[in-house]
């Protein structure tokens, strides 16, 4: 018998006529990395939920290290030595890191009482053991979206858990980072440990995993070793066709200037370090800028100044040569701008709505007549962004009933509808499938060809060198290269995002000296 087997799990949601697994038969054997694969809602999240208790099958049955489980809640799982790092962080924001690592199993003293001295001992322990530096007396709310990533991580190894899935855990990390958590999940291994990955990027997965777990509309499709197949075929078991990966730009000569950022400078009060360091660049017609950081060096601030959803303390952004420096979201909304957020469940939509209604939320006025919703109107709308940007999903449905890839579809579809030349895309791929991600890629291409210009914000590399025309690197909130992408490799960006090279640092000496 296997380490894990999952024996005909089958996991149904009514309400929603959504079949997320099928009877599927999964299973993984001890010390070894096992990948799983497939398209937004094809069930491999769920399935994970399944063992890690936070979902409950309608039918199947799991057995771990040669027992049948029951696993009614993830408390249950951890007591077996599972343990599982979310897509969408399940941490406390008021809480410390201390706090979010021990709780539930909090050291206490004089048996009643907390330790936080000792849970601070103790989680830093734990962290440096794994190579990570993390201050365990800050605030989750504090934190960057990538040293959340690594306080789940390191939750989990404090649990000391057998068994670890890992769900997407790459999307924020640098190629560097990428390298040294795979080192980190080998030697994991080498200890004992057996770990379960999701993840989208097939050069991950021929990367880190000794077999794969391809899954396709909720069923398994196959499971190989990881040795025997490629990533083309991987992609055609995943979508039933073969994907291609080269993204080929048209050579565009470049327009007028769209937008341009003129010496923006961001402070936080009470922070001594500025957010945002005399940011300088500019963005034409036809073009793609690529902006490139780990996240918490300025990447979200840029984003939110240029959303309207910051002030800046100094500095201008012009678009079309007209000063929009701090207009607020709304203004900037009627000038025109499209903006594609990163936290696209909390910012870019209202779950609880109707797909049709969040494809025309931002420019609903147009479906008024005498200030009432001409809903046959909408529907139409709503019909042909469905068809065009292949929705998967009823429109009268609410938001949350899609998968992630398709949710993102939604926002893209609404977005692109305004017609504004220039547009914001922050992280448009996170946690999407190999075809989802091929989707966007094609239409960001296809706005480029019309015209408009293009900010593409990103700490996927891949993305950056895929799409972008010119390439910014940002560290420590401020603009440390500006390359034009021709010829440059993921390590020398990755040297630039974290700090080893920075191009105008004499200039800005030569500058502080004056």
């Amino acid at each position: 018998m296997a380490y894990l087997e999952m024996k005909n799990i089958t996991k149904i949601y009514p309400a929603r006529e959504i079949v997320a697994n099928l009877k599927v038969d999964f299973s993984v054997e001890r010390n070894e990395i096992h990948a799983i694969v497939g398209e937004n809602g094809a069930g491999k999240t769920t399935l994970m939920k399944v063992l890690y208790g936070l979902e409950q099958p309608d039918e199947g049955e799991i057995f771990f290290n040669g027992r049948k489980a029951e696993i009614k809640n993830p408390m249950d799982a951890n007591r077996l030595g599972i343990g599982m790092v979310h897509q969408h962080f399940k941490l406390i924001p008021e809480f410390s890191i201390a706090e979010n690592v021990v709780l539930g199993i909090e050291p206490l003293k004089n048996w009643f009482f907390f330790d936080g001295e000792k849970s601070c001992l103790k989680v830093k322990e734990v962290a440096e053991n794994y190579g990570f530096h993390i201050d365990p007396r800050k605030r989750i709310i504090e934190l960057t979206v990538g040293q959340m990533q690594l306080v789940e991580i390191v939750k989990m190894l404090y649990r000391q858990v057998e068994l670890l899935i890992l769900d997407e855990p790459t999307s924020v990390l640098t190629e560097q980072q990428v390298q040294k958590l795979f080192d980190t999940l080998r030697n994991l291994k080498k200890m004992g440990k057996t770990i379960v990955i999701i993840t989208h990027k097939l050069n991950e997965v021929k990367a880190i995993s000794d077999r794969v777990t391809v899954m396709r509309k909720g069923e398994v499709v196959t499971v190989r070793n990881t040795s025997e197949v490629d990533q083309r075929e991987l992609s055609k078991l995943m979508v039933g066709k073969y994907l291609f990966f080269d993204y080929r730009k048209e050579k565009l000569a470049c327009g007028r200037v769209i937008l341009e950022v003129k010496n923006v400078t961001l402070r936080q009060f009470g922070q001594e370090r500025l957010l945002l360091d005399n940011v300088s660049f500019k963005v034409h017609s036809c073009e793609i800028v690529g902006v490139a950081g780990v996240a918490g060096n300025g990447l979200g601030e840029l984003e939110d100044v240029l959303g309207g959803l910051r002030s800046v303390t100094d500095g201008k952004i012009l678009h079309n040569g007209e000063d929009i420096t701090n207009l607020d979201a709304l203004e900037l909304r009627k000038r025109g701008l499209a903006y594609v957020p990163a936290n696209r469940l909390r910012r870019g939509s209202c779950l609880t709505s109707s797909v049709k209604e969040n494809m025309i939320i931002s420019h609903h006025h147009n479906f008024l007549n005498r200030g009432i919703f001409d809903n046959k109107k909408v529907q139409t709308f709503a019909r042909g962004l469905k068809e065009h940007y292949s929705i998967d999903g009823d429109t009268s449905a609410p938001l949350w009933s899609l998968s992630g890839g398709n949710i993102q579809k939604v926002i893209l579809a609404r977005e692109l509808a305004s017609k504004s030349d220039f547009i914001i895309f922050s992280e448009p791929t996170w946690g999407l499938d190999v075809a989802s991600s091929q989707f966007i890629y094609q239409k960001i291409l296809e706005i480029r060809r019309q015209g408009r210009a293009v900010l593409l914000i990103s700490s996927n590399l891949d993305e950056i060198l895929s799409l972008a025309d010119t390439i910014i690197v940002m560290y420590r909130g401020r603009i440390v290269a500006r390359l034009p992408n021709r010829d440059i490799s993921k390590e020398l960006i990755g040297e630039y995002m974290l700090g080893l090279r920075d191009d105008f640092k004499e200039e800005r000496i030569k500058e502080s000296g004056d």
